[in-house]
């Protein structure tokens, strides 16, 4: 069994994944398949190719549960669809499947857009807008609507913004470090404790004053969850905080990432700009748009592909081979979509921005199962579609109005968590010329 290298005696590896884990992390495939990390005295085993990442999400998912990742994530949203295992996840993700179907999106789309809107007209001409900042508010706020659509919800937005990026900050240290610091009162465990709590406090609260004002006349997530008989407050808030823990994170950082990239290639946004006045024109974004802005679609998709999920990680519930490698039931996996997806040997120039790696023709090259933002399986994010539509309208809506230009003097550096982001994105934003000439 190959070990990655550098491992210090009681400490494993946790200095490295603390110091620079996206190097770390996608140095482990030159030591082979599957590289044995350690996290303190705990052996977690890295599959390091994609296909052996389908083998852990699809083709031998019934031999595994959620991992210690996830163990870290249930202090914060309990026994949620993102956490649970087995029948308990089948049932949670077969209540919540209606809550995203495509009509249901449509409706939230509406929503997005006001949010997206309200978001472009508060700027001014020659300000510096922190696009981090700004789109972590944008996802907050109109993931929040979606889930409160009165003025009940407001303290949990308020709560959201609050200790959100304080438990993302800290729950992949808390995952990456060795078991005998969980319950030590250090900093980060405090801070996360103290976040988490908070949290789920206020969406107790909101879940009390919701059934005390009624839920038969809205349709928002809180109120479809309510009118749920098969589950308790208890499991309703639980399925609130993994959405507000899901959705937020996932969709600020594919869009912030998105504008950087696409002020440093002015020519791709250039194409997208065109793309959104001949199909959206001066109105706002519709749900049928979101299908015909395939421009955007690849501008993400390639963001997302570059920044990817930090680390996933399951337990082997009986013996499983992997790699020609046999690992006994109770076993740690982990893998790194960050890592996979800028694997060389799938993607070409795997480090550069280059959305016309997903025209028709050249996606056709890259092997099933090369690019999974989502995860595969059972267990694939249940708000795939919601993202994307969000992301889409917001990218729809600013770029058509307004042109980003990069502050001179910073580089956007990534921030390791459970999706990466950035340290931060400073822009000026200029209202942008319409093309008169086409």
């Amino acid at each position: 069994m190959p070990r990655a290298p550098g491992a210090v005696p009681l400490l494993g590896h946790v200095l490295q994944l603390v110091r620079d884990p996206f190097t770390f992390l996608s140095s482990l495939r030159r030591h082979g398949d599957v590289v044995r990390v350690n996290l303190g005295t705990l052996p977690v085993y890295f599959v390091t190719s994609a296909d052996l990442a389908q083998e852990v999400m699809v083709r031998q998912a019934r031999s595994f549960e959620k991992g210690r990742f996830f163990d870290q994530l249930k202090l914060l949203v309990g026994n949620g669809i993102a956490t649970a295992s087995g029948e308990m996840h089948h049932r949670n993700r077969r209540l919540l499947q209606p809550m995203f179907t495509k009509d249901r999106i449509a409706d939230y789309s509406d929503i997005m857009n006001r949010s997206a809107r309200a978001l472009a007209d508060a700027w001014q001409p020659g300000q510096t807008v922190d696009l981090e900042l700004a789109m972590a508010e944008y996802s907050i706020e109109t993931l929040a609507e979606t889930l409160f659509s009165t003025d009940i919800g407001r303290p949990a937005v308020k709560a959201v913004r609050d200790n959100l990026p304080v438990v993302l900050a800290n729950l992949l240290k808390r995952a990456m470090s060795p078991k005998a610091l969980d319950r030590l009162p250090i900093r980060a465990n405090r801070e996360f404790d103290a976040a988490a709590a908070s949290l789920k406090s206020v969406i107790d609260d909101v879940i009390v004053a919701a059934r005390r004002e009624g839920t038969s006349d809205r349709n928002d997530l809180l109120s479809l969850l309510l009118k749920e008989k098969a589950l308790s407050d208890t499991e309703v808030r639980d399925e609130l905080s993994t959405i507000l823990f899901a959705g937020a994170e996932t969709t600020a950082a594919a869009l912030a990432w998105t504008f950087h990239e696409l002020a440093s290639h002015p020519d791709v946004e250039k194409k997208i700009v065109a793309e959104i006045h001949e199909v959206v024109g001066d109105r706002q974004v519709t749900i049928q748009d979101i299908p015909k802005l395939t421009g955007i679609r690849r501008a993400l998709d390639e963001a997302v592909r570059l920044h990817g999920v930090t680390i996933l990680m399951r337990r082997t519930t009986t013996a499983v081979e992997l790699g020609g490698v046999t690992l006994p039931a109770g076993t740690e996996v982990a893998f790194s979509l960050y890592a996979i997806h800028r694997d060389p040997n799938v993607f070409d120039d795997a480090g550069t921005f280059n959305p016309d790696r997903w025209l028709p023709g050249n996606r056709d090259n890259i092997p099933r199962g090369a690019f999974t933002p989502f995860g595969a399986g059972n267990h694939k994010c249940i708000g795939e579609q919601y993202a994307w539509t969000e992301a889409t309208i917001a990218l729809a809506t600013l770029l058509s109005q307004w042109q980003f230009t990069p502050v001179p003097g910073h580089t956007p550096k990534e921030v390791a968590s459970a999706v990466p982001h950035a340290d931060s994105i400073p822009m000026t934003v200029t209202r942008r010329a319409r093309d008169t000439s086409r």
